[in-house]
């Protein structure tokens, strides 16, 4: 194994890249579903969702596989191997003559990409510690949350001048430079004596263990819920924004707006969590958010599902607010009784999470019917629910 490491802004550099491709692929095509759809026939209005549905879909299961396989493997075997099967699916997708062959492309693509997001935070795990690891993590997130402020506006740049396949090709061509990256600057940095058998037997131990524990199965649940919100509005963001309020191409500046506010509140999150602790804040910003989608349901009636613009912004910008906020806590907060096995519990927990986020996403997604109704009802009972879970959690501590 090389000894030579990469100097501390191109290791940022390259995680944030890595990282950033994962975001890309999710937040460049929401211009772009409505094209597709039309363009592959898809049966339904609301199948276009699952343009997005699906690559998180993949994403789900990869996380599950790409942690035991890098520890067993190596670093650059399981980058090299994520990346293939990544640019193997967008690959079927840019050249997808019907929407089911597109949407397999999409599993395949997602399951892919869980190899650079979870190989990216474990070659920093493995060159660096403590506060010093803390601080890469946080500048490479720092850059990693520009992505959705600006993906959609350059899905939307790429649509102007060529057809949507072309979002396809840009991503295939990240996926390139992360790899030529990776593989010429990038040396092994799990040596061969620290490395692990690739077996069934110890993921399952720590899965029953992660599920066993109340505090981390509560947090996992609690999380991914919530989270099920922002699923939600991705899957209907372009017919809510781009076809139900006609904003057209002026959409990915709304979404860059709330992406904003998501941004905002991480940066804010990682100065004040030290302070006041992850239970505080995460529970404050639950409690906000619960509030304010009640509030917002009754406008939503009031107005039969189409309240005004402004109004449905400030909402979602405050929903937005409170997931910077909490989603970064209750993850730490699940993984605290895991510490002995926190890789494995790591890879588990964040599987988890994202299941359970895709499922109630999704149903929320597909009972689209033209209004935000649907979104802030669906958001309401998700934000309650999350509420009720999490409290249950904290009485029992």
């Amino acid at each position: 194994m090389s000894t030579r490491r990469l100097s501390v802004p191109e290791l940022v550099a390259m995680v944030a890249f890595a990282t950033s491709m994962v975001a890309m692929s999710i937040d460049s095509m929401l211009p772009a579903i409505g094209a597709i759809a039309s363009s592959l026939g898809a049966a339904g209005a609301n199948d276009r969702q699952l343009v997005v549905m699906m690559f998180f879909g993949g994403l789900t299961a990869g996380q599950l596989v790409y942690g035991p396989v890098a520890d067993a493997l190596g670093r650059r075997r399981a980058m090299f191997v994520g990346l293939g099967v990544m640019a193997l699916g967008t690959l079927m997708c840019a050249t997808a003559t019907t929407f089911p062959v597109l949407l397999a492309g999409r599993l395949l693509a997602g399951f892919g990409a869980a190899g650079p997001r979870i190989v990216s935070t474990a070659v920093v795990r493995d060159l660096h510690a403590g506060r010093e690891m803390a601080r890469i993590v946080s500048i490479s997130m720092a850059l990693f949350i520009l992505v959705p402020i600006i993906a959609p506006s350059v899905g939307q740049g790429l649509l102007l001048v060529a057809s949507w396949r072309a979002i396809f090709v840009m991503i295939l061509v990240m996926a390139a430079i992360v790899g030529i990256w990776f593989g010429i600057r990038q040396p092994e940095t799990l040596a061969p004596e620290n490395r692990r058998p690739l077996s069934l037997r110890p993921v399952a131990r720590a899965f029953a263990e992660a599920l066993g524990n109340r505090i981390t199965r509560g947090y996992a649940l609690g999380g991914g819920i919530a989270y099920g919100a922002m699923i939600a509005f991705l899957g209907t963001a372009q017919q809510t924004f781009a076809e139900q309020y006609g904003l057209g191409e002026r959409f990915p500046l709304y979404f860059a707006g709330l992406a904003s506010a998501l941004g905002t509140s991480a940066i804010l999150n990682a100065r004040l969590v030290t302070r006041f602790g992850m239970r505080r804040i995460s529970g404050l910003a639950l409690r906000l958010a619960t509030t304010v989608s009640v509030v917002s349901l009754v406008v939503a009636l009031a107005t039969h599902g189409h309240p005004p613009l402004p109004v449905l912004i400030a909402y979602l910008a405050i929903v937005f607010f409170c997931h910077g906020l909490m989603f970064g806590n209750f993850n730490a907060l699940a993984m605290e009784p895991m510490g002995h096995i926190a890789g494995s519990a790591a890879a588990l927990i964040g599987s988890m999470t994202s299941l359970v986020s895709v499922v109630v996403g999704t149903v929320i997604g597909r009972a689209y019917d033209g209004t935000v109704f649907p979104l802030v009802a669906g958001i309401t009972c998700l934000m309650t629910t999350a509420l009720v879970i999490t409290r249950r959690v904290e009485r029992s501590l």
